[in-house]
């Protein structure tokens, strides 16, 4: 994979920009803005999908498959962390000498000069970034975003309005949220996550403390989370505004982590210069995101959703927002570790969250998105560190997987899945094998 070189300075100007991984969720986006912005879009990748499709609509010329012709008359070329330096298209773009962009240095070009509100955090990015545009939007403001996940009361995840005002979900992983000219830092919370790029705790810090000591204007950050306290400890900001968890304002959206958010949100929305009437009716308003405790299916009486939690204090927030509304159902988790560094490192975390918070979990393979495979990471990992075995069982065979929860299930449960991978796929085999077991049994 490319490794970006994020201290390139910025071009003065962009023509027309040749995406390559298009479809993915974070580049259509940021592709989708470069079109409403006035640019010409192209764009490839190795398979077609809904992003792809709506993106040809729009107006942008979209390739499936990968060849160097495809970036040939492109004034530069804007690529994914996701992507291996033998491409054909990267490679022409480096020997045509045009400028070759990580997709944050893309969006940092496009929000340059712009009043910036940048959402970062281990958890709870995409939903507090989602509250701020849906309430600023209530309110008229009209604002561009790119945001993590499709915002429901709006139907899209990036937009190009006010040039002038943006909210973006700014992601750490890599120290891409450093790029920003920030004017509001929002902080939900920090966590070791991603040691692979940062390789310490103490690098993480570093990175969040520099993050927030860029912002113009001020830093919102989390009075209750002691990672982000550690941050505020160290800020010499003049303006630091710290948010706690109480939310009285009744919310659309369940679980005690929504109302961490939107407080988060609603003292990022006054800052702003929204009144409290408008901050908090826009919050009323607010009707989740996808991917984010969304449900896809009732079936007989079960519930199956889909949550895009992939570290363990996101699987705790996701379980406990699932048993605040199950009743007296049980919750059935299907987890699909993602990466494989990250499940080498918590798989005991994830255990214990699992085993604590969920009835039952059915674990299947690692999803590894950006990492090579390693010798003995599989999803037995997680398994094999439950207390009680009875509680777990992994099969990586979706099918397996699929009939399994659908023994277990019954009236009144929540089967959930759980993963940032594409395990939002196996739902169709969950339904199916639900209402087969269910009939079987009547």
């Amino acid at each position: 994979m490319i490794k970006p070189d994020l201290s390139m300075p910025l071009p003065e100007t962009l023509g027309a920009v040749h995406f390559v991984g298009i479809g993915g969720s974070g580049m259509s986006g940021i592709a989708k803005l470069f079109l409403e912005a006035g640019h010409r879009v192209t764009g490839s990748d190795r398979a077609e999908n809904q992003a792809t499709q709506a993106l040809r609509a729009a107006g942008a010329t979209v390739w499936i498959g990968h060849d160097a012709a495809h970036a040939s008359d492109a004034d530069a070329l804007v690529y994914t962390g996701a992507l291996w330096p033998d491409n054909p298209e990267y490679l022409e773009a480096v020997r045509r000498g045009i400028p070759v962009l990580h997709r944050s240095q893309a969006l940092a070009w496009l929000v340059r000069g712009a009043r910036v509100v940048a959402v970062a955090g281990a958890h709870g990015k995409t939903t507090s970034a989602g509250m701020i545009i849906s309430a600023l939007t209530d309110a008229g403001r009209n604002p561009s975003f790119v945001n993590g996940g499709v915002i429901q009361s709006i139907g899209v995840s990036a937009a190009y309005g006010d040039p002038q005002l943006w909210v973006i979900e700014a992601d750490e992983s890599d120290g891409s949220f450093l790029l920003y000219d920030t004017a509001i830092a929002l902080i939900t919370n920090v966590d070791p996550d991603h040691l692979d790029h940062f390789g310490s705790v103490e690098a993480v810090d570093d990175a969040f403390v520099a993050f927030a000591s860029k912002a113009r204007e001020a830093v919102v950050i989390s009075g209750d989370d002691p990672g982000a306290q550690r941050i505020a400890a160290r800020l010499q900001h003049p303006r630091v505004i710290e948010f706690r968890g109480e939310f009285p304002t009744p919310l659309p959206v369940p679980g005690r982590q929504n109302a961490v958010n939107a407080a988060g949100a609603y003292t990022v929305l006054r800052e702003l210069g929204l009144s409290e009437t408008e901050a908090a009716t826009g919050l009323e308003a607010f009707g989740g995101t996808q991917r984010r405790f969304e449900l896809h299916d009732t079936v007989n009486g079960v519930r199956v959703y889909d949550d895009y939690a992939h570290h363990p204090t996101e699987v705790r927030a996701a379980l406990e927002q699932a048993r605040s509304v199950v009743g007296t159902g049980r919750i059935i988790a299907v987890h699909q570790p993602h990466l494989y560094s990250r499940t080498r490192l918590m798989a005991g975390d994830f255990a214990d969250v699992y085993e604590q918070f969920a009835d039952h979990t059915v674990v299947l393979d690692v999803f590894g998105a950006r990492e090579d495979p390693e010798p003995g990471v599989t999803g037995a990992l997680v398994a094999d560190r439950f207390h009680d075995p009875q509680k777990v069982d992994y099969l990586p065979d979706w099918q397996a997987a699929a009939e399994r929860v659908g023994e277990l299930a019954r009236p009144g449960d929540i089967v959930m899945t759980l993963s940032c991978g594409d395990v939002y796929r196996i739902i169709p085999q969950l339904v199916s094998s639900i209402r087969t077991a269910s009939d079987a049994a009547s």
